[in-house]
C-alpha cells in the first residue's frame, strides 16, 4: 500500500467532502456558505486588469475565474502565492496591522491557499499550507506551515461524522484509568456534565441518554470549514490541523495544534504559546497556555491556565484553575484548582474545588492493586502538604489539609476541616478537627474572598459555591460533630474499664463485641463534652475504619473540635438567617421561621462547583433518562434554575441547623436573640484569628532573621496592618455587629 497517494494535479482537491456524503443539488462548498455569513453579493470576478497585476506579483491560480473577491480590492496586496480551488478575498486596503508591537502590511504574500475564505484587511504571509479555512475580518497569520480543516473534522467534540466507525470516536478517561467512568467532550461542557456522567454509571437511562444528547449537539454532515474569528493572530507556528479559534485569540510558536476548539472573545481572550503541543481538546474562554505543555484527551474550563511543561491527559480541569510543570492525568477537578510544581502528579481523581497541590505530592498510586480501576475522591479545599504520597483508593471529608509525609494505606477521612499527620514516630495516623477553624483563621477566611476575586468570567456558565460553610461542609460537620462524640463517649467507657466493640487496643481493634450501641456511645460523650472545654488528658481517642492499616488513627483535641464544630454551625446558620432578614426587611424572626419552615436537608451533591440538593439532582437525572429534557442547553438551564433557588434553600437548611443546635426544638424569639449574640462572639473571635493567624508569619524568628533589621522587613514586605484583608475583616465585623445589635433591638 502507498504511503504516499499520488493524484492528478487537475483533479487533486475537487473533492472535498467524499461525493457519497454530499446531499442530492448540493456541492462540495454548500456548508462553507452556511458558515461564511457574507451575503452572495458581497463577491465578484477578477477584472482582467487584476488579474494582469497579479501574475506580474509573482501569482498564479488554477483557475483565476474561481478567485472572488469584495469591490474594495487591492490586488497590489497579493504577492508569490499560489491559489488553488475556490478562493474568495474580503477587502484590502493599504492599511498596517499592529499587534504587540508587530506591524504587518494587510495583504497574501508568499502562501499557499487552498479554498479559503479571508476576511477583510487580513494578513496572511509565509502561510505554507492554508486549506479549507474560513479566516475573519483583521486576522494575522504569519509564519505558519501547515493549517488545514479535514472534511471529517469535529473541533475536538466527541461526535462521529458521517461514515464513521464507533471506534473513531474520542472519548475522555477521567476519574480512572481504565475508561469505565469515560464522557464524551464536547464545546460547552461544564465539569457538572462530566460529573453526572462519570459518577453516576448505574443510571442505565441517563448514560444513554447523555451519549445521545452529545451526538445530536452537532451536525454530523462533512465538511465543515476550520474556522478563525475576527482579529486573531496566529503566528511563527508549525501545525494546525482542524482547529476551530475564536475571535481576538493569540496562537504564537506552537509546535502542533489537532482536533480543537479554542473559544475566544474580545472580553475573554485566549492565548496559546510558545513550544505547546494539544490534541483532541476544549478550550474555554479567557485561558493561557504557554511553554511547552502537552495536553491530550482534555477540556479545559474558563480562565484556566496551563504553564511551563504542564502535562494535562484524559483530564477535564475545572474555570478558574492553574497547572504548572507536573503531570495531570485521568482526573475531573473542579474549579479553582492550583497545582504548580515540577515534581507533582495527580493521577485518577476526582477534586471538587478550591484545592491545591504542593510540590512532590503524588496523588494517586496503583501499587497497591491488582487493577487500574482505583479512585481518589477528594472534597473542596483539599490541599495536600509538600511530598505527600497517597494511595488509591481514598476519600477525604472538604477542607482536608495533609501535612508532609508518606502514607502508608488507604484513607477514609470524614471529619471536615481537618489536618492529617502520619506520624512516623509513634507509628500512627493523627486526625486534628477542625484545624482551620482553631489554628489557621486567616487562611480560612480569606478562602472565599480570594476565590471570589480570581474569577475573571464574563460567561459564568458552571455556578460555584466558593464559601466555605455551605451545606455540604456543614452536613459533613454535623456528621463529624456526633463520630466524635461516639468516639469520646467510647473512651471514657475504656477509661472506666467498661470496654466496647468500638475501642481499638493502642496497637489494633479489640474484637467485636456489640455491647454498646453508637446512640449510646454518644449519649455518654455529651455527657464529657459538657464537664470539660478541652480534652482530657487521660483520654485516648481513637478513629475507626479511617486507614486501612493496624496503627492506631489517633484523633486529637477532639472536645476542643467538638465545640469548635458547634462554632462553625452557629456562625453558618446565623450569617445566613441574616443575609435572609436583609433581603425581606418586611420580616420579622416569626414570619422568617414561616417562610424558611421544613425539615433539615442532609443530603447535597457538589456538581461541578454547584451544590444541590440530592433530591433536586435525582429529579433532574430522571428528566434527561425519561427524554424530558431534549438537550443539553435545557440540562444547563434546569442547573440555573436550581442555582437561583440555591440562596433560599441555603437559607433554609440554616434554620434547620440552627434548630439542630437548639436540640431540634422549636425556635423561640429568645433562642434568636441568644444566637446572635453568640454570632456576634463568634464573629470578633474570627477577626482575632485571622489577625493572630496571620501575625506569627511577622514574628517568626526565623522569617526575621533573613533582614537586616527591622526597618528593611518592613521596608519589604510591610507590616500586618497593612494587609488589606485584615482590615477587610475587621470592618466585616463592624458591619455585622451593627446589623445584629439593630436586630437585638426588634
Amino acid at each position: 500500500m502507498d504511503n504516499v497517494t499520488l493524484h492528478s494535479g487537475k483533479e487533486a482537491g475537487k473533492e472535498f467532502i467524499p461525493r457519497e456524503f454530499i446531499p442530492q443539488g448540493k456541492d462540495e462548498f454548500y456548508l462553507r456558505v452556511i458558515q461564511n455569513t457574507h451575503s452572495p453579493e458581497k463577491w465578484r470576478r477578477l477584472t482582467t486588469g487584476e488579474i494582469e497585476i497579479l501574475i506580474h506579483n509573482g501569482n498564479n491560480a488554477e483557475s483565476w475565474e474561481r478567485i472572488l473577491v469584495s469591490d474594495e480590492f487591492d490586488p497590489q496586496r497579493i504577492h508569490n502565492n499560489n491559489f488553488r480551488g475556490l478562493v474568495r478575498i474580503g477587502r484590502l486596503r493599504d492599511v498596517i496591522l499592529e499587534h504587540h508591537d508587530l506591524q504587518l502590511p494587510s495583504g497574501i504574500r508568499n502562501s499557499f491557499i487552498w479554498d479559503c475564505d479571508i476576511g477583510d484587511d487580513a494578513v496572511i504571509h509565509n502561510v505554507h499550507y492554508l486549506a479549507h479555512y474560513i479566516i475573519g475580518n483583521r486576522c494575522i497569520l504569519a509564519n505558519i506551515d501547515e493549517m488545514h480543516t479535514t472534511n471529517y473534522a469535529k473541533f475536538g467534540n466527541g461526535i462521529l461524522k458521517d461514515g464513521e466507525p464507533e471506534e473513531s470516536r474520542v472519548w475522555l478517561d477521567i476519574m480512572n484509568e481504565t475508561g469505565s467512568r469515560q464522557v464524551l467532550p464536547f464545546d460547552g461542557m461544564i465539569p457538572a456534565d462530566a460529573y453526572m456522567w462519570a459518577k453516576y454509571r448505574d443510571d442505565t437511562a441517563l448514560q444513554a441518554k447523555l451519549k445521545e444528547l452529545t451526538q445530536c449537539r452537532f451536525d454530523s454532515q462533512r465538511g465543515y470549514y476550520g474556522t478563525v474569528g475576527q482579529q486573531s493572530v496566529i503566528k511563527t507556528s508549525r501545525i494546525l490541523k482542524d482547529v476551530k479559534v475564536g475571535e481576538h485569540c493569540y496562537i504564537k510558536g506552537v509546535n502542533k495544534l489537532k482536533n480543537l476548539t479554542i473559544n475566544s472573545s474580545e472580553s475573554e481572550p485566549s492565548q496559546i504559546g510558545e513550544g505547546v503541543e494539544l490534541v483532541n481538546g476544549i478550550i474555554g474562554y479567557g485561558c493561557h497556555i504557554f511553554y511547552g505543555c502537552k495536553a491530550v484527551r482534555f477540556i479545559l474550563g474558563d480562565n484556566s491556565n496551563l504553564k511551563y511543561g504542564a502535562r494535562l491527559i484524559n483530564s477535564f480541569l475545572g474555570d478558574n484553575s492553574t497547572i504548572s510543570c507536573c503531570e495531570v492525568l485521568n482526573n475531573l477537578i473542579f474549579p479553582a484548582h492550583e497545582q504548580h510544581h515540577n515534581n507533582s502528579f495527580l493521577i485518577a481523581s476526582v477534586v471538587m474545588g478550591q484545592s491545591n497541590i504542593a510540590a512532590g505530592a503524588t496523588i494517586g498510586s496503583n501499587h497497591n492493586s491488582r487493577a487500574n480501576d482505583n479512585e481518589i475522591q477528594a472534597g473542596r479545599g483539599f490541599w495536600p502538604g509538600l511530598c505527600t504520597s497517597l494511595k488509591h483508593s481514598s476519600r477525604f471529608a472538604s477542607f482536608m489539609l495533609l501535612a508532609k509525609g508518606q502514607y502508608p494505606a488507604e484513607l477514609n477521612i470524614p471529619l471536615p476541616f481537618t489536618l492529617l499527620n502520619n506520624n512516623t514516630t509513634e507509628g500512627r495516623l493523627e486526625v486534628l478537627p477542625a484545624y482551620w477553624w482553631r489554628h489557621n483563621m486567616y487562611a480560612l477566611a480569606r478562602n472565599a474572598w480570594k476565590f471570589h476575586k480570581r474569577d475573571k468570567r464574563s460567561r459564568k456558565l458552571q455556578n460555584i459555591e466558593f464559601d466555605a460553610f455551605a451545606p455540604d461542609s456543614v452536613e459533613e460537620i454535623i456528621e463529624a460533630r456526633q463520630l466524635l462524640l461516639q468516639r469520646i463517649g467510647a473512651a471514657a467507657l475504656e477509661a472506666e474499664g467498661k470496654p466496647t466493640e468500638e475501642i481499638p487496643a493502642e496497637e489494633k481493634p479489640a474484637e467485636e463485641t456489640a455491647r454498646t450501641s453508637k446512640s449510646e456511645l454518644a449519649q455518654r460523650g455529651k455527657v464529657v463534652v459538657s464537664a470539660n472545654s478541652t480534652t482530657p488528658a487521660d483520654f485516648k481517642i481513637f478513629g475507626l475504619s479511617m486507614e486501612k492499616s493496624r496503627r492506631p488513627v489517633v484523633i486529637l483535641k477532639s472536645v476542643e473540635a467538638y465545640h469548635a464544630y458547634g462554632e462553625m454551625l452557629l456562625y453558618y446558620a446565623v450569617k445566613n438567617l441574616i443575609k435572609y432578614l436583609q433581603a425581606h426587611p418586611e420580616q420579622n424572626f416569626d414570619s422568617m421561621k414561616e417562610a424558611l419552615s421544613g425539615n433539615r436537608q442532609t443530603e447535597w451533591v457538589n456538581i461541578g462547583g454547584q451544590l444541590m440538593r440530592s433530591q433536586d439532582f435525582d429529579h433532574l437525572r430522571a428528566k434527561i433518562g425519561s427524554g424530558e429534557l431534549k438537550s443539553w442547553d435545557e440540562i444547563h438551564e434546569q442547573y440555573d434554575r436550581l442555582w437561583e433557588a440555591y440562596p433560599q434553600e441555603k437559607q433554609r437548611h440554616a434554620l434547620a441547623v440552627l434548630r439542630y443546635m437548639y436540640d431540634d426544638r422549636e425556635l423561640s424569639p429568645a433562642d434568636w436573640k441568644d444566637a446572635l449574640e453568640k454570632c456576634k462572639t463568634i464573629q470578633e473571635y474570627v477577626r482575632d484569628q485571622v489577625y493572630s493567624s496571620r501575625n506569627k508569619d511577622f514574628e517568626n524568628p526565623f522569617r526575621q532573621a533573613t533582614y537586616r533589621s527591622l526597618e528593611e522587613m518592613t521596608a519589604t514586605i510591610g507590616t500586618i496592618e497593612d494587609n488589606s484583608f485584615i482590615q477587610q475583616v475587621r470592618d466585616e465585623t463592624n458591619e455585622l455587629n451593627q446589623v445584629i445589635t439593630q436586630l437585638l433591638k426588634l
